[in-house]
């Protein structure tokens, strides 16, 4: 069962992630994906921190697929146990 849409948490300039979740039913599934992942996507050289929020939306619905694999292939990562979109994670799909 893939992922619903959750929240978008916002943008951790110090780590370079945009922070958002997903929903599996009622529990909420702690996501991010990394600055250099969405500019990959959109072929950038590099997105003002202040315009990352805004590059997730036009970006929203290839990441949360991303994501979506990545929790149906149990690919959790740190504490609590949640999901990281990286640029490598396209490149292989």
């Amino acid at each position: 069962m893939a992922l619903a849409r959750g929240n978008i948490r916002g943008y951790e300039d110090d780590r370079m992630v945009l922070l958002f979740s997903m929903m599996d039913d009622a529990r909420e599934v702690p996501c991010a994906v990394s600055a250099s992942a969405m500019d990959e996507l959109e072929h950038v050289p590099r997105t003002p921190a202040n315009q990352r929020e805004e590059q997730f939306v036009r970006l929203r619905d290839r990441i949360e697929a991303c994501a979506s694999r990545k929790f149906l292939a149990r690919e959790f990562e740190g504490t609590p146990p949640g999901i990281i979109v990286r640029g490598i994670d396209f490149r292989r799909t």
